[in-house]
C-alpha cells in the first residue's frame, strides 16, 4: 500500500467511526466538534509529544495546514459535483 492508499484508508476509518457515532444518535455537529478536538489533540501530540504544547507559530502552521487541506477537499467536491451534473 502506497502513502496515498494508507492516507485514504486512515481517513475512511475515521469517517466510519464518525458515522457510527452519528448512527448511535449523536448530533453531527457534536461529532464534528469532537473530530476537530481529537484532530487538534493529535496534531499537538504529533509535533510536541505527550508532554509538550504548540507555540503560537506552531498553532499558525497547523491552522494553515487545516486551511490548505479544507480548500483542497472543497475543490475536489466541487469537481465531483460538476462531473456528476455533466453526466446527467
Amino acid at each position: 500500500m502506497n502513502d496515498m492508499e494508507k492516507h485514504n484508508h486512515c481517513t475512511h476509518q475515521i469517517i466510519e467511526l464518525a458515522n457510527k457515532l452519528k448512527d448511535e444518535g449523536h448530533d453531527i455537529q457534536l461529532v464534528n466538534a469532537a473530530l476537530m478536538a481529537a484532530s487538534g489533540i493529535y496534531a499537538t501530540y504529533s509535533v510536541a509529544g505527550n508532554v509538550g504544547a504548540l507555540e503560537p507559530t506552531g498553532v499558525d502552521k497547523v491552522v494553515a495546514m487545516y486551511r490548505q487541506n479544507l480548500e483542497h477537499i472543497q475543490k475536489r467536491k466541487k469537481e465531483d459535483v460538476q462531473g456528476q451534473s455533466g453526466n446527467a
